[in-house]
């Protein structure tokens, strides 16, 4: 028994203490077991020191373990440490180790301890001889600065806090640290520390002298971070990182001469090469993912020790740079804009020893010409990757059999041609061959696996011209994984030799010309996960053997000849995700059995002679699909334009390796319309509780009713079920199918009414339910107010909103069969009538006369002075003489509504006074704008375009025809236009109010005030007018000019957009105009637009984010005096970070406080319209759901604060996304 007196701990550990009283010293007995007991003894007993020293060492260690323990103690759940006990030695307790029987290194990696700092603070850190302590990913949160005061040992030398929550300025790190004496290893990594330390005065910089500091992945931003930290000088330092933050501003001058390895990728820092001083120690420097320039070679000139360098994705321009010669093993030069050929000596400097260059990675630059035969010399490369420059010539073989150790090589995406050598098989290590998108022929050579030890695991020859059959001998590559010879112009057929290749993941032959039947042997690659083989001339049935593979996950065999019944076997594999069969001639049934398939995702059958009805079984793994198994694969999507002979919603390729521009190479085995393809990655995102995201079974001859249980598939995107010989009701259930975006039943016998639950699919985009047999009202509410009339066309009982008015037609034969029997009037009274009639036409013809003349002077004065006007500012034509102009008068309006039928330009000219100033009430960037009263009394807005060059007749018309088709009630309708030498007039509805800028700003000084239930009528009003424009026009219309001017206010202060159209308009008709007036108006711009000049549906949402801004903050986007050199988004920005009410207008917080919560759910929308990453902006029609939320009053969380993000200033809560995901749209400027 061992007894001392000691301060209990305010929650003491239940077996270490027996006796307890408050407020009082008391005497702790701690029993160790019998066992342990006579170890101290045995222990103390061999030393020669006296017993007052061998008790003192007894106290020390019972120190220890009541330390320890009480930390046990602290956790609120002790599970973790189940061998932290009183009654067992501290040197046994799990992750403890000790050196003298005192503990010195303490390792809980990965114990869940969900602890606060301040506890590690208390009880670990101060263990007196503790030298190490690491705590990675171990759930320890708060701040370091919570712990009043850090007693840390003085011989700990190195904490390992690594991936927990802990947060808090990095300058709070002297402070906290300042007892640790020894400590020069600090590890942070993947936390949330920041930096608040603004000042260029770095008198309280960073003094602490470590040897390793790693501060990788927190939320550090700033310009001051790198200067402050090396602020007390790095003399020590040996290891530095400061990865994945957002670190921006100078790297100051790195005169470390102790320093081996320096991490400062994935920032933001835009200066030149980090200046070194003495860099002889330096061997490790990743600059990678950030925006560095300059000249590499002069500043890495004494840096001779140098092994590992990375320059991947930065602004380095010019050759590529001569390095220190023998000593980079691993040089990466990847993503920058280096030109030119590979200069000769970079091989004679970096492989004159044994030992030289190991990996080179120079791809996706601008290099040219020819792979030099001195990169030979390079014994030791084991991976060269040139893909994604401009090389040409024959492939390098010669050059690359002389690098014996390589295993990676990828020439993909450059220029070279000739045939494909056997004498690849010479490089026996070889793993991975990468020849995709080049221009290679002739035929696959069959030696290429004909050493039996060959290593080849990946073949990718895809996007060449390679022709003839696949050899047999492809099956001699045993160690094959990956084989890809897709985009080629093979024939023949598959050997069933491949079904030997045992360790075969993924079979990709697309876009060929292969026939014959797929080869039953396949059924023997057990580790077969993809089988790709869409567009070929494949025929016979799908082996039944295929569900051996059990680890497939994507089925695509869509575009062939292939026939017979689908197997019901398939339904055996649960990990098939992707089936894609259209566009064959497939018979019979639908197998129910594919609702056994526990993991699928995507079913696209569209396009065969599938019969019967649609099984409700097929939807049973509804709300129970595992995470999905596609996570990274590079695809295409190609969506159906509706032309009648692309069939199907659309159609889903693997698309790895594959140049975009040469997607035209499947046009003649795939009739739709290029325009509209999106690129990704396979990105799941649901774990267990996930549905189908895709499902087309159209254009089949498929009977019966529409399952009900449809309505079960939650996270259904695509549904088609068009052109088949269904009939019944839309199941009410459908209202199930909340995100469901395309929604088609065209061409079958549905009957019965729409249901009204349906409106609730908010993220609806398109519908479409025309050719059935439908009736009764269409809902009268979002979404289906947004869609165009013909989708509902051909059914002959639907009414309502975009068609006629229900009743409207019922009493359309009024009375015109009723015959008046009246008496017939006297002769003389006849007589009488007819005299007066005579008499008033008489006077009516002298007042015509009379009026005419008065008319014809008042045109004449108008179009004088119109032409004296252009005259005197020195844009008349010179062929606008009197005469043609005079002739002009008389041209009709091309127009789109009745009551304008008969207009001319003269009567446009009498209605504005020629064009006068009086009439003009707005000035753009396309043209002015004048009001102009017409003679029957109406008033409409004629817009005068700018004068171009006389180009683009034709654009224009057909542009004209397009835009005043286009009818929606949030859109401002194109009346009608004429051409009239130089001059473009277009006739637009008058809206009383103006545009919401001058309104909102009182640029008029009307003065109207918009309270808030105003303006949330004009952000909705104007995100649905958008909404259409994006989703229900065909083709699509991209505004390109979205801003608060441009939406105009009726005289309901119903939102109008306005202009839309008009940027495409001008660009087609004059090349010189500026880029500012095609790309948008300065504030609204999305910062994609400066770098591509791609306009997209998604740089129109980033300019309604603005407008929604401007409508909570009742600012303008610029030239604020609040704003500084920012504009109104980034002063947003700003005030994310403290208090984010203070952006919303002050006069809606007068009209009433309690709007707060309101405004930022508002200004929720409005920041993830504003991502500065397009793809994660919403489209419209969610923009559109989540207002509908907001005014349901559920969705997004009332209780949350804008939050900043890694990757954007705001975000919005919630959501699961699709799992596949549509990318970056290809050819997005195109409509």
């Amino acid at each position: 028994m061992i007894t001392l007196n000691t301060h209990p701990h305010p929650h003491p550990h239940p077996h270490l203490l027996l006796h307890h009283h408050h407020h009082h010293h008391q005497k702790v007995i701690v029993f160790f077991s019998f066992h342990n007991f006579l170890l101290f003894l045995i222990f103390f007993s061999l030393k020669p020191s006296s017993s007052s020293s061998s008790s003192a060492a007894a106290a020390a260690v019972v120190g220890d373990s009541q330390q320890l323990l009480s930390f046990k103690a602290s956790l609120p759940n002790p599970n973790p440490l189940p061998d932290w006990l009183s009654n067992n030695y501290p040197c046994n307790f799990t992750g403890v180790t000790c050196k003298s029987s005192r503990v010195s290194a303490i390792d809980l990696n990965y114990a869940q301890l969900n602890i606060d700092f301040s506890a590690i603070s208390s009880f670990l850190m101060s263990l007196p001889n503790l030298e190490t302590l690491s705590l990675k990913a171990s759930n320890i949160t708060g701040s370091l600065s919570s712990s009043t005061k850090t007693q840390c040992s003085a011989v700990l030398n190195a904490i390992d806090l690594a991936e927990n929550g802990l947060s808090g300025p990095i300058s709070d790190l002297s402070s906290i640290f300042t007892s640790c004496s020894s400590l020069t290893s600090l590890n942070l990594s993947k936390n949330s520390f920041d930096f608040s330390h603004g000042a260029k005065d770095y008198s309280n910089g960073f003094r602490f002298k470590f040897t390793e500091l790693d501060l990788s992945y927190n939320k550090i931003l700033g310009q001051n971070v790198l200067p402050w930290l090396l602020s007390g000088g790095c003399g020590q330092l040996q290891y530095l990182s400061v990865k994945g933050n957002k670190i921006s501003g100078d790297v100051p001058v790195l005169d470390c001469k102790n320093l081996e390895y320096l991490d400062l990728s994935c920032n933001n820092l835009t200066t030149g090469f980090p200046s070194f001083g003495d860099c002889s120690s330096l061997q490790h420097l990743d600059l990678s993912s950030n925006k560095f320039s300059g000249d590499v070679a002069l500043s890495l000139s004494s840096c001779k020790s140098i092994s590992f360098l990375n320059l991947t994705s930065n602004q380095f321009t010019g050759t590529v740079p001569a390095l220190p010669v023998g000593s980079v093993k691993f040089l990466y030069l990847s993503k920058n804009d280096f030109y030119g050929e590979i200069p000769s000596q970079l091989a004679g400097s970096l492989c004159s020893s044994s030992n030289g260059l190991v990996e080179l990675d120079l791809s996706f630059n601008n290099l040219s010409g020819s792979v030099p035969d001195s990169l030979g010399s390079c014994s030791a490369m084991e991976s060269l990757d040139i893909s994604n420059n401009n090389f040409s010539g024959e492939l390098p073989i010669g050059t690359l059999v002389k690098m014996g150790n390589l295993k990676n090589i990828s020439l993909a995406f450059n220029k070279f041609e000739g045939g494909l050598p056997d004498l690849f098989s010479n490089l026996t290590n070889l793993e991975s061959l990468d020849l995709s998108s080049n221009s290679i022929s002739g035929f696959i050579p069959p030696g290429i696996c004909q050493d039996p030890g060959n290593m080849l695991k990946v073949l990718y020859l895809q996007n060449n011209k390679l022709a003839g059959p696949i050899p047999e001998s492809l099956s001699n590559c045993t160690q094959l994984v990956s084989l890809d010879l897709s985009f080629n112009f093979l024939t023949g057929g598959i050997p069933a030799s491949l079904g030997s290749l045992s360790k075969l993941r993924d079979l990709m032959i697309w876009l060929n010309q292969l026939v014959g039947e797929i080869p039953p042997e396949l059924m023997y690659i057990q580790t077969l996960e993809n089988l790709i083989l869409d567009f070929n001339d494949l025929r016979g049935t799908i082996p039944d053997s295929l569900s051996n593979c059990t680890k497939l996950n994507w089925i695509s065999l869509s575009n062939n000849q292939l026939t017979g019944e689908i197997p019901a076997s398939l339904g055996r594999l649960a990990n098939l995700a992707i089936l894609k069969l259209g566009n064959n001639s497939f018979a019979g049934r639908i197998p129910a059995e594919l609702g056994d398939c526990r993991s699928l995702i995507w079913l696209d059958l569209n396009t065969n002679m599938l019969n019967g009805t649609i099984p409700p079984a097929l939807f049973k793994q509804s709300g129970n699909i595992a995470v999905g198994l596609l996570t990274g694969k590079r695809y295409i999507y190609i969506k159906n334009d509706g032309s009648k002979q692309c069939h199907g919603a659309g159609n889903l390729l693997e698309f790895g390796g594959i140049r975009p521009e040469q997607l035209d190479r499947i046009s003649s085995r795939h009739p739709c319309n290029f325009t509209r393809v999106y690129k990704g990655i396979t990105q799941p995102t649901f774990n267990h509780n996930g549905s189908m995201i895709w499902l087309d079974l159209s254009h089949n001859l498929l009977e019966g009713s529409i399952p009900k249980e449809l309505g079960s598939m939650y996270y259904l995107s695509v549904l088609n079920l068009g052109h088949n010989s269904l009939s019944g009701p839309i199941p009410q259930e459908l209202s199930g199918l909340k995100s469901v975006a395309i929604l088609d039943f065209s061409y079958n016998r549905l009957n019965g009414s729409i249901p009204p639950s349906l409106s609730g699919l908010s993220q609806l985009g398109d519908i479409d339910l025309s050719n059935n047999n439908l009736s009764g009202m269409i809902p009268q509410s979002n979404p289906f107010d947004t869609f165009p009339d013909f989708r509902f066309a051909n059914n002959s009982g639907l009414c309502g909103y975009p068609l006629s008015a229900c009743g409207a037609d019922s009493s359309a034969s009024s009375n015109q069969h009723q015959k008046s029997h009246r008496k017939q009037a006297s002769l003389a009274g006849s007589v009488a009538m007819g005299l007066l009639f005579s008499l008033f036409c008489i006077f009516g013809l002298i007042i015509v006369a009379i009026e005419s003349k008065k008319r014809r002077k008042k045109k004449d004065a108008a179009l004088e002075a119109y032409i004296d006007g252009h005259s005197h500012s020195g844009t008349a034509n010179t062929s606008w003489k009197l005469t043609g102009a005079r002739e002009a008068l008389s041209i009709n309006l091309a127009t789109f509504e009745k009551p304008l039928r008969k207009l001319t330009f003269a009567d446009l000219l009498e209605a504005t006074n020629g064009f006068h100033n009086d009439s003009l009430i707005g000035s753009g960037g396309f043209g002015d704008v004048y009001k102009a009263h017409l003679k029957d009394g109406s008033t409409v807005a004629i817009k005068k375009l700018i004068h171009i060059s006389g180009q683009g007749d034709r654009e224009f018309t057909a542009e004209m025809e397009t835009i005043g088709k286009i009818k929606h009630r949030n859109l401002v309708p194109l009346l009608g236009y004429c051409k009239v030498g130089e001059e473009r007039l277009l006739v637009y509805e008058y809206m009383r109010y103006g545009s919401l800028e001058d309104v909102l700003h009182d640029r008029k000084k009307i003065g109207i005030k918009l309270n808030w239930a105003a303006r949330r009528k004009i952000a909705i009003g104007a995100a649905r007018g958008l909404a259409f424009l994006h989703h229900n026009c065909i083709p699509h219309i991209i505004h390109r000019d979205m801003k608060s001017s441009n939406v105009l206010l009726d005289e309901n202060l119903e939102a109008r957009v306005s202009d839309f159209g008009m940027a495409r308009l001008m660009s087609a008709m004059d090349t010189h105009l500026s880029v500012s007036t095609l790309a948008g108006t300065p504030g609204y711009v999305p910062p994609e637009y400066y770098q591509s000049f791609r306009c997209s549906t998604k740089g129109d949402v980033y300019s309604y984010g603005v407008v929604l801004l401007e409508l909570l903050t009742g600012k303008q986007p610029t030239d604020s005096a609040d704003f500084g050199d920012n504009n109104l988004v980034g002063w947003v920005k700003q005030h994310a970070k403290m208090k984010i009410s203070n952006v919303f207008d002050p006069e809606l917080m007068k009209e009433d406080p309690s709007l707060e919560m309101e405004l930022l759910q508002h200004l929720k929308v409005a920041c993830a319209c504003l991502d500065d990453r397009q793809f994660r902006r919403p489209t419209m029609i969610q923009v559109m759901a989540m207002f509908k939320e907001i005014q349901a009053g559920s969705g997004i969380d009332s209780t949350s604060t804008i939050a900043t993000d890694d990757a954007s200033f705001c975000a919005v809560e919630g959501g699961v996304e699709m799992s596949i995901k549509e990318g970056n749209e290809l050819g997005v400027g195109k409509q």
